[in-house]
């Protein structure tokens, strides 16, 4: 009898120590083995013996400080963090960023969020990096100058990605199918939405958008921001950059010195270093002028329901505006940036020609526009005027 309880004894042991083990062994299995979010490195081959340029003291993300080498220091980080897989061929940040402080208008703050909104959709969509920014990077670069101290940040902290998108926050992505043609621009650092006769020809203020940008990552374009910030509010030549822009570009409006007139200035008074690496895109909208778009859109939504009701496997490519017949100007194809130039929807102070109802309807409805297109594939859209909070079901396809 002895023997019996002695054996079931030995065999409750075997027992709890296979059991002990097996639990182990499962911890260590999903702790170490299996990668979560809290810790991406396992999926990055990471060089720890080697240092990079984030070791250096002397390295700053401000525009104060210019930064050199940054194409061999930045071949030298992606060396030495390659990742184990990756199905993007160009890796791109999405940047945009708003005021620091709650909005006056009263409804500024949830326009804000809806078009932050709009802009995570899109970069989640096409597996683009996202960075909205709420801070200034310089305390005297305000307003639309904050932008060049933010991609120059963007930049330096993610030596990881190709190019720098910069979109204002007043500015809502209106084809979310369309795919940005990168290959086109294999032989330049910057794309802006212009006109080559209105820059190079006319000088004009008029003839580029500077709120809508990609930024390749690369020394040069760290080069040009240095140059584009010398005429910024932070220094003291900012009232004889004012007078020198007014001078140059004869339409300019205000006295004072901004970006949009500065990147006109630098393009046709140095086109050789800046301004042949510079594509002005007039072929789709990459920033389009709000006024001339809202009124399309309700024609542009009937027209491919009813495609979609003839022949859906095409009706998405062919309203997309990466086809081929795509003439910018053609009011059936959809806008793929829709900018909301002079409304102001943080402030509410917009341009004295625009009112109210124009800008914030307006935005509402392209909005609407491109947030069908996302929950549509859901099975939902939005109705009646406006369309802010309401969605019914549209039936999938």
């Amino acid at each position: 009898m002895a023997a019996v309880r002695n054996s079931s004894k030995r065999s409750d042991f075997v027992l709890f120590l296979s059991g002990a083990v097996s639990a182990i062994f499962l911890f260590f299995f999903i702790f170490y083995v299996i990668p979560t979010d809290r810790s991406f490195t396992a999926l990055v081959h990471v060089n720890t013996n080697t240092a990079n340029f984030y070791s250096d003291p002397n390295l700053t993300y401000t525009i104060a400080t210019p930064l050199h080498h940054w194409d061999s220091n930045r071949r030298l980080w992606i060396e030495n963090h390659k990742p184990q897989t990756s199905t993007v061929s160009v890796k791109v940040l999405l940047v945009s960023a708003s005021r620091p402080t709650p909005c006056s208008n009263p409804i500024g703050d949830h326009l804000l969020l809806r078009l932050f909104k709009n802009k995570q959709d899109y970069s989640r969509i096409h597996g683009f990096s996202f960075f909205y920014n709420t801070a200034l990077f310089h305390p005297e670069m305000f307003g639309y100058w904050n932008k060049i101290p933010t991609v120059r940040s963007a930049m330096v902290a993610h030596p990881e990605v190709d190019w720098i998108w910069w979109i204002d926050s007043d500015a809502a992505i209106t084809d979310m199918d369309f795919v940005i043609p990168f290959h086109k621009y294999k032989n330049h650092n910057m794309v802006v939405h212009g006109w080559p006769d209105l820059v190079y020809n006319r000088k004009s203020w008029t003839g580029l958008n500077a709120g809508v940008f990609l930024m390749r990552n690369c020394q040069w374009s760290l080069d040009l921001m240095d140059v584009w910030a010398q005429m910024g509010p932070q220094t003291p030549h900012y009232v004889e950059w004012g007078k020198k822009q007014k001078a140059t570009v004869i339409d300019k409006l205000y006295p004072e010195a901004d970006d949009q007139t500065g990147l006109v200035y630098l393009m046709s008074k140095y086109k050789e270093k800046w301004g042949d690496k510079i594509y002005l895109e007039y072929e789709y909208r990459l920033s389009g002028y709000w006024l001339e778009i809202i009124g399309t859109l309700d024609n542009i939504t009937k027209q491919e329901e009813a495609d979609l009701g003839r022949k859906p496997e095409t009706a998405k490519q062919r309203y997309a505006e990466v086809d081929k017949l795509h003439n910018a100007n053609n009011a059936s194809r959809r806008p793929f940036v829709t900018h909301f130039t002079g409304c102001q929807p943080c402030s509410g102070k917009h341009n004295i020609n625009y009112s109210d109802d124009q800008c914030w309807d307006g935005m509402r409805k392209a909005l609407d526009f491109a947030d069908d297109q996302v929950l549509h594939s859901y099975g939902f859209r939005h109705v009646g005027s406006g369309g802010t909070v309401a969605a019914t079901p549209s039936g999938r396809r």
